[in-house]
Order: C-alpha cells, then sequence, then structure tokens
C-alpha cells in the first residue's frame, strides 16, 4: 500500500510542476545587489550616466533569460540507466541527450523527485549529434526507484540564474541491497561433494597446487610446470585439488519489515556472493518466491533483483501488468 501510495504521488507532483524553473545563483545574487544599488542611487541623485549603467544591467537579465531559454529549447533527452545499482555506493548512470536544431551549452542532468543524488554534466551540444552523458548517482536505500522525468539546467550565458526545464521520462530504477560481509556461516548444505564420495579431493580441479608428476601420453600440455620440467630434463604437469561444490538455499523469513528486513536482504546478498563466487550451487527462498538453485553470475543477479523486491510486492504486481498489457 505505501508503494502505491508513493507512486501516486510522484505522480501528481509531475501533474502539478511548472514547466520552468529558475533558481538564482551565487553570482547572480550579488550581481542583483549591485543593479539594486545603481537603481537607488539613479533615484536620488538622478544622474543620467547611473540610469544608463542600470539600463545595461537590467538589460543583461533580459539576455541571460532568453539565451538560457534557447538551451532549453529542442531537446531530446533519453535515459540510458546503469547496468546495476547497489544501495549506499556510487553507480554510474547514464543519459543520451540530443538536440534537434542550434547548440547548447552548460548543460546539467538529473532525476527529478527522487532520493538519487548526483549529476551529470556536458559543457557543450553541437546540433544533430547525441551525446551520452554519464553521472555517479547513490541510492539511499534498497527497492525500487520511481523514475517520473529527466531534469535539465542550464546556467548559460552570465551564470547568473539556473533555468530548469523537466522533461517526463517515466521509468523504475531497482536498487539491490547494500554491499557488505557476510557475518554468518550459510546453512548445512542440501548436497554434498559433486563426484566419488570417497574421494573427495581428485587432483584434475582448479584448487590449490597438490603436486607435480610426469606427464602422460594424450594429457594436456597447458598444466605442465615448464621451470620445474627443465630443470629435471621430463615434462611436469602440475596437480591442482578439485574445489568443492554443494548446493544451498538461503532464506528470507516472512514477517520481517523495517531494518530487520535490509539486514537480512544485506546478509543473504553477501553469503549468495561469496558462495557463488567459490563456485557452489545458490537457491533463494521467500514468502513470495523460490529460486531454484544454480550457479554462476546469472543466478546472482536473479537473487539480487528478488531481494530488491522484497517488501515491495504490490508495485512488482502493478509493473507486471502494465508490461502485460
Amino acid at each position: 500500500m505505501k508503494a502505491r501510495l508513493a507512486a501516486l504521488w510522484v505522480r501528481l507532483r509531475a501533474l502539478l510542476r511548472p514547466p520552468r524553473t529558475l533558481k538564482v545563483t551565487r553570482v547572480g545574487r550579488t550581481y542583483l545587489v549591485v543593479t539594486f544599488g545603481v537603481g537607488l542611487g539613479a533615484l536620488n541623485t538622478g544622474n543620467n550616466l547611473l540610469y544608463l549603467v542600470l539600463g545595461l544591467l537590467l538589460s543583461m537579465v533580459v539576455v541571460s533569460g532568453v539565451l538560457s531559454e534557447r538551451c532549453l529549447r529542442h531537446l531530446r533527452p533519453r535515459r540510458l540507466g546503469t547496468e546495476s545499482a547497489f544501495a549506499g555506493e556510487p553507480f554510474a548512470f547514464r543519459w543520451a541527450l540530443r538536440r534537434e536544431q542550434g547548440h547548447a551549452f552548460a548543460l546539467t542532468l538529473g532525476e527529478v523527485d527522487t532520493p538519487l543524488t548526483g549529476e551529470g554534466r556536458v559543457g557543450y551540444l553541437p546540433s544533430g549529434t547525441e551525446h551520452v552523458i554519464r553521472a555517479d548517482l547513490t541510492a539511499p536505500r534498497r527497492g525500487p526507484v520511481q523514475l517520473s522525468g529527466v531534469r535539465v539546467t542550464t546556467t548559460w550565458p552570465l551564470g547568473l540564474f539556473a533555468k530548469t526545464r523537466v522533461f517526463d521520462l517515466e521509468g523504475t530504477l531497482l536498487v539491490y541491497p547494500r554491499r557488505g560481509y557476510a557475518c554468518q556461516v550459510p546453512g548445512e548444505a542440501l548436497q554434498g561433494l559433486f563426484g566419488d564420495s570417497s574421494s573427495p579431493r581428485r587432483n584434475d580441479g582448479t584448487g590449490d597446487v597438490a603436486g607435480l608428476r610426469e606427464l602422460e601420453p594424450q594429457e594436456d600440455a597447458r598444466r605442465v610446470h615448464w621451470r620445474k620440467s627443465a630443470a629435471v630434463g621430463k615434462l611436469l604437469k602440475v596437480e591442482r585439488e578439485r574445489e568443492e561444490r554443494r548446493t544451498y538455499v538461503l532464506t528470507v523469513d516472512a514477517g520481517l519489515t523495517g531494518d530487520a528486513l535490509e539486514r537480512r536482504c544485506e546478509e543473504v546478498a553477501a553469503l549468495s556472493h561469496e558462495l557463488l563466487g567459490a563456485g557452489h550451487e545458490v537457491g533463494l527462498e521467500t514468502a513470495g518466491e523460490r529460486l531454484r538453485p544454480a550457479a554462476g553470475h546469472v543466478q546472482e543477479r536473479r537473487i539480487l533483483r528478488a531481494l530488491a523486491w522484497l517488501g515491495f510486492e504490490e508495485l512488482r504486481e502493478e509493473k507486471e501488468e502494465e508490461a502485460a498489457a
């Protein structure tokens, strides 16, 4: 319910958002103070020169507004996203920006109405070319982040004002649990060692070095230890211990909420990363989903995605319904 209300609030803010927003920069505040002082001096003294200076200062404000508006027109942003985003650490996020006609200068891009922090910048955008802009963003918490629009800001030409235009572009960014270290050992494995149970460690694996022996005919020459072979005058093969491979199923208990759920998701993410890195097969079981044990990088992504959606099942169902429609 909370996730649905948050999504509705983001859409409502997008509807009430003004087409342009203007913010005075630090240089702009100084400029306005000087302009106000010159105006007071011109009114009190009646000096024509001060009136001319005041007119010049005010005209520069008008010119700044016109040129900044030209920079924000005819822009076509496109969100490229990121490969993976983990809570609490910077991740690379990209947009593609294209200008149909004319040139643009001093542009800053970011996501609007989100907890994401960070911006991307481009100094010059020529006409007719698409430029990829990269930013290091940071998400404070795990879970889906509703993206409602891309914010484009420019301070061109004098840096007096920062004019912003928001382009409506909806999307969802899935933030994985915070990465850390596994503080507990996994439970009992569902299956033991693969291979011959009477020989738990065979000398044909990729683990630690077990010893050297003479290379036999039709064996792989890539395991020859050339330095030792040259010393003894015959080909010696390196024997390595076979790594243990087990199957584990990690669980997230139902009923966990708040910080307890966050800590458990972080623990499961760290355990799965450690076990999959060691070559084991890992599965996941939650209150509403079960992933079969598997190995490899793809399985780790599946586990991270399942952990990121925990606690946001209603929003996930809405996204799946929209995708199906």
